[in-house]
């Protein structure tokens, strides 16, 4: 049937009319399949990187780290410390606000450090240092120190679990050690709780009351202009469905695909990989240093000569990805300023029947170990496998509990037995920037059930770390890494594992991914 001119014409005006009212036009849509699902949603409570990229999407941070290392202001203007370098001054940048609408103080900074401080390695040691954080007026706020310290910018703009995300007074005021219920940000995304889906979907839409800083973006740092109307998390979690999903449109990005799938994403017309991170990652192994047989120091030490890095990389990174792994014998990332082989050297290789006659002298009674397994976290799941056979052949008796990664952040905050519901070993990755220096490392804490899961204690390692954070040159702060390095072996908080990258994979019509320490969704055009 032909219609008249004139009522052609009518329909295709109304047609235009539609699409171009609010909410009727046709939105820019980034779907992503993440390395996980975030279950808990605050990024203060727990160190999970998922909960850390959740964080990025919807806070914002005071200073923030670039793509080469350095830090820049972000939420700050300006800042003075005053001459006897005791007091740091800040003032905020203009027309920060928070989604509700209210604007960012003074005081909902001091809260949020606050809350910041009792529960992050770095801010904790930050806070030993303070005498008092407080609010000046609606713009500014203090940090007022009991003895001078050259970390103040370096912990507020750490980049990685925990970051001290600026958050409302009311929620910063949230026992730190309960979860937020309230997700209120003033970042560049806002999170549509009432589209949360655990282990489903989760979804953020822009911001368009943000007002990006006037510099390019870097890293995490410089101008976050988003130029999507949505990005939907979709919890896709067996590797071939998310595989599937990419080639055939229905998602844009896998975040970190599965290490077997590389060979194929490279000649992959459709497709591009795109290595998305600064420093390498690193697979550590952690003790429970709570409960038995890992509250025995010599029991860890026969853990530790057990590993064998090459064992670990080649059964998670995969033989075909050479050039994607690395054996590196240092706590601290391989070609970062503090690494070194003294002390933690002899795990790349280990050394087997050492690792049996330490365990014989330990007087391990046999009792089986429980590791922790995700079933659902491609970039780390077959380490615990590789552990257990190793950990077996040295003379443990060993348990494997598997269960999705959410659950497994949740168990491993439990202190109890491990035949109680407790642990005693799991097997994590870290991104190279959580781990560059003594204060940063959550892995080398030494104080006890306030530091890290594992809850290593040991007042020789506090104190050395104390010492660094005094330290004023150079040559002082590398030999005090080297010797909390060795410490840290000796007490043995952890075996490391070795390094490894974890590019992205994302469709040819992505442009504008960052090289960051963390997921950083701004700057990103769909295309």
């Amino acid at each position: 049937m032909k219609f008249p001119r004139a009522l052609t014409a009518m329909v295709v005006a109304g047609a235009c009319a539609l699409a171009a009212m609010p909410g009727m036009a046709q939105q820019k849509v980034l779907k992503i399949a993440p390395h996980a699902f975030p279950a808990n949603l605050d990024p203060i409570n727990v160190t999970a990187y998922i909960t850390r990229n959740h964080g990025y999407m919807i806070y914002d941070t005071l200073f923030a780290t670039d793509e080469k290392g350095a830090i820049k202001p972000q939420m700050v203007d300006k800042w003075v410390v005053s001459p006897d370098g005791k007091t740091y001054t800040f003032t905020l940048r203009d027309r920060l606000q928070f989604h509700d609408g209210k604007p960012v103080t003074g005081e909902d900074c001091v809260a949020s450090l606050k809350r910041w401080g009792a529960r992050d390695t770095f801010g904790q040691k930050l806070m030993s240092f303070v005498d008092r954080i407080e609010a000046i007026d609606a713009k500014q706020f203090r940090i007022v120190l009991k003895e001078p310290t050259g970390i103040v910018i370096e912990a507020l703009g750490k980049p990685s679990s925990n970051v001290p995300f600026i958050m409302p007074a009311r929620v910063a005021a949230t026992d730190p050690f309960k979860v937020i219920d309230d997700n209120t940000g003033s970042g560049p995304y806002i999170f549509k709780k009432d589209e949360y889906k655990p282990g489903v979907q989760s979804v953020y839409v822009k911001n368009r009351n943000y007002v990006p800083r006037n510099e390019p973006p870097s890293g995490l740092a410089g101008g976050k202009k988003v130029f999507v109307d949505r990005v939907e998390w979709l919890a896709l979690k067996d590797a071939q469905t998310q595989l599937n999903a990419l080639l055939a449109g229905e998602i844009d990005m896998i975040e970190q695909p599965a290490f077997e799938q590389y060979p194929q994403l490279r000649k992959d017309p459709r497709v591009s990989v795109v290595d998305t991170g600064t420093i390498n990652y690193q697979f550590v192994m952690r003790f429970n240093h709570l409960v038995p047989p890992f509250n025995n120091p010599k029991v860890r030490e026969a853990a530790m000569w057990a590993v064998n890095q090459e064992a670990f990389l080649r059964a998670q990174v995969g033989p075909d990805n050479e050039g994607m792994y690395f054996t590196c014998p240092s706590m601290y990332p391989c070609g970062t300023p503090y690494s070194s082989p003294k002390g933690s050297g002899f795990m790349v290789k280990g050394n087997m029947a050492k690792a049996q006659q330490l365990l014989k002298e330990s007087g391990y009674d046999g009792r089986p170990i429980v590791i922790l397994r995700p079933t659902d976290l491609q970039s780390i799941h077959k380490l615990p496998l590789v552990a257990a056979q190793l950990l077996r052949q040295a003379g443990f008796k060993v348990d494997l509990v598997s269960m999705d990664w959410g659950s497994l952040v949740a168990r491993r905050a439990k202190k109890e037995p491990a035949d109680q519901g407790g642990w005693n070993i799991f097997l994590t990755a870290w991104v190279g920037a959580d781990l560059i220096n003594p204060l940063v490392n959550a892995t080398l804490t030494g104080n006890g059930e306030k530091g890290w899961v594992g809850w290593a204690s040991d007042a020789e390692l506090e104190r050395l770390r104390d010492q660094f954070a005094r330290a004023t040159t150079d040559a002082d702060k590398k030999r005090l890494a080297e010797a909390v390095q060795v410490r840290a072996t000796e007490v043995g908080t952890h075996a490391i594992l070795g390094e490894y990258k974890n590019p992205a994979a994302v469709r040819k019509n992505i442009s504008g991914v960052l090289r960051s320490p963390a997921l950083a969704l701004w700057n990103i055009q769909k295309n």
